[in-house]
C-alpha cells in the first residue's frame, strides 16, 4: 500500500468562527494553529497548507492566567540602534488587542517563512463580534476554557 500525499488540487478549505471570549490566550492559540495547518483533517499533510480560514471574534476579551498582564512582555525592533521597544500584554490590549491573539498563533506556527505565512494570512482576528466574512458561509466552532473543541 503507497502512501497518499495531498495534492494542491484535492485540498477544500473551510471557514471557521471563533469566539475568544474568556478564553486563555494559549489554550486559544494551540487550537488556532491546529484549524491553520489543517491537522484536524484526514488530508494533514506538513509540507502543503492543507488548513481552513479561521475568523477570531471578541480578541479583546482574552485572558491571561496568573499575572501575565503585567509580566508578558512584547519585544520589538526598529532596526536603528537602540530601537528595542517594549509593551506588556496590558499596554498591548489597549493599543491593539488583535495583536495578542496573533502574535500567539504566530509563534505555534511551524518555523519557516513561505508556509507559516501562507497559513497566518488564513487568520482573521476581530476584537468586536462583527465580521466582514459572511458571505463565506462559516461555521461556528467552540473552544472550551479546558482546550476541548466542539464543532
Amino acid at each position: 500500500m503507497a502512501t497518499q500525499f495531498t495534492k494542491k488540487n484535492e485540498i477544500s478549505r473551510n471557514w471557521l468562527v471563533v469566539d475568544a471570549k474568556d478564553l486563555n490566550v494559549g489554550r486559544l492559540a494551540t487550537n488556532l494553529a491546529t484549524f491553520l495547518m489543517g491537522k484536524h483533517k484526514p488530508t494533514y499533510s506538513p509540507n502543503i497548507d492543507t488548513g481552513d480560514y479561521v475568523i477570531v471574534l471578541n480578541a479583546d476579551k482574552v485572558s491571561f492566567s496568573g499575572n501575565k498582564w503585567n509580566d508578558k512582555v512584547y519585544h520589538r525592533h526598529t532596526g536603528y540602534v537602540g530601537g528595542l521597544k517594549t509593551r506588556t500584554a496590558k499596554e498591548m490590549l489597549e493599543k491593539n488587542p488583535a495583536e495578542i491573539v496573533r502574535l500567539a498563533v504566530k509563534g505555534m506556527l511551524p518555523k519557516n517563512k513561505s508556509l507559516a505565512r501562507r497559513q497566518l494570512m488564513k487568520l482573521k482576528v476581530y476584537c468586536g463580534d462583527k465580521h466582514p466574512h459572511a458571505v463565506q458561509n462559516p461555521k461556528a466552532v467552540s473552544i472550551k476554557a479546558s482546550g476541548k473543541v466542539n464543532a
